[in-house]
Order: structure tokens, then sequence, then C-alpha cells
């Protein structure tokens, strides 16, 4: 069967997601690919990502097969979250300095709770790296919200009227709970010194608390010279709300081939 290449057009701003299977897939430099996500097992005969190039796989890819790896300096394989774990077997890897995989979960926003870590299995049958660089930490959760500062009181007059009090501030919303790191299964070669060997699978950070609301001020007089009626109370701030918690740590286990 004829090898087929597809390449990424040198553009970092632009993405494009390929229709058809590939046997060799070319991420050109400064430039960004999507894998199809119209299956679940991708089989390659060789991958490449050139320097500070980034492949994106999506969430609903599993598995990625590939014969050869090669990863350029600063190079990128992106792995979309999932609630599915995630298997990569390579059968020769060359990873260039600074080249990472990563599998973050994402960070949480007000309507939608953080992302986990993807959890990862990674086979590398024959390694050629001064490092094995691996990103798998937890999103982190998003912040509370602020609340709303009290309403100051209405003024009174000079002679007549009554100053009213001010109105009380908002609490502050708790922070959200950060998200799991992943667990991070590694298969390697006997030779690759574990030193070489960084993986991260921190949990989220947790959402700050949401700050107080501030007090309202009492109305007061203004401008009178003679006469002055008496200003209203200021109210009472809101109560800040508390922080998220931090997500649970994942796990790195490595295996010796």
């Amino acid at each position: 069967m004829r090898n087929l290449r597809l390449m990424a057009v040198a553009c970092s701003a632009a993405v494009f997601t390929p229709m058809v299977m590939a046997q060799v897939v070319a991420v050109e430099a400064h430039s960004l690919l999507r894998l199809p996500g119209n299956t679940s097992t991708l089989q390659l005969d060789r991958l490449v990502v050139a320097d500070y190039g980034t492949l994106l796989i999506p969430a609903g890819v599993n598995e990625v097969k590939v014969g050869e790896l090669v990863l350029g300096h600063e190079a990128r394989i992106a792995i979309i979250p999932s609630e599915q774990s995630f298997n990569m077997v390579v059968g020769r890897g060359e990873l260039a300095t600074g080249s990472q995989i990563t599998a973050r979960g994402a960070p949480g926003t007000y309507a939608k709770q953080a992302l986990p870590g993807r959890n990862l299995t990674l086979r590398l049958e024959n390694l050629t790296a001064d490092e094995l660089s691996i990103d798998a930490r937890g999103g982190s959760g998003a912040p509370g919200y602020f609340g709303l500062d009290g309403a100051n009181g209405d003024d009174p007059g000079c002679l007549w009227g009554e100053a009213s009090r001010g109105f009380n501030g908002d609490n502050g919303s708790n922070g959200h709970d950060g998200a799991p790191g992943a667990t991070v299964r590694l298969e390697l070669p006997a030779a690759f010194a574990a030193e070489r060997i960084k993986v991260l699978v921190n949990g989220g950070a947790a959402g700050v608390a949401g700050a107080a609301g501030q007090a309202g001020k009492g109305g007061t007089s203004k401008g009178c010279v003679v006469y002055r009626a008496d200003g209203g109370k200021s109210g009472q701030p809101g109560q800040p709300g508390q922080p998220g918690a931090p997500g649970r740590d994942g796990s790195l286990i490595v295996q010796r081939l």
C-alpha cells in the first residue's frame, strides 16, 4: 500500500482534521495538526512532529500504535481529556530536548467542573531521548463568585427627610475543587535511566474563595450649613467564601521491558 503523508500548513493558528487514514503523519515546525476523531484506534508506520509543532489527539481516540515516533525540539503530543483511558504503543521513539506528551485535565469554569488528567499507558519498546517528559496533571478548580457590594443608603435633606442605612454586602461563593491527576503507566526499555523520567500527575489546584461584598455606606447630609440631619448607618460586609479542595494526586507505574 502506498504511504500517504499528511502535512500541516506552517501556521500556528490553523487546525486541520484529516478525514483519511494515513500510514505516515507529519506535523511541520510551528504548526498544529489534529488527528481524525472518527475512529477509536489509529495505526501509523511513522509519526513525526517537528520543532515546536503540536499534534492533537481527540477525546474519541483511545489507542494509537506507531512504528516510529520522532518528536523535535519543544514538540508536543497533546491528548484531549476523556473518561476513557488512552493507550499508545511505540516501536521506536526518538525524542528531542524539550519535547513532551501531555494528557492534562481541563481547568474548571463557573459552569463546568475541572476535568481530571487522562489515564495513560505508554509503551516505548526502543527509546532514544535525554528525557521522557509527561504532564498528566488534573485541571484546576474555578474560583468562587465575588459577593456583590451593598448599595449605599439615601441621603437626607438639611431640614427634613431621614437618611437610610446602607445595604449589606453579599457573601462570596466557595471555590470549586481541583480535579485528580491521572494514572500513568510506562513500559520502557530497561536501559533507560529512571532519572530521565519526568512525569507530573499532581491533582489540580483548588479554586480560590470568592471575595466578600463590601458594605454599603449610610446616607449623609451634604452641603448643609446651619442644620444637618443625622446620617444613616453603614451596612455589614458580606463573608468571603471557602476555597475549594485540591485535586487528588495521580500515580506513576514504571515497568521495564
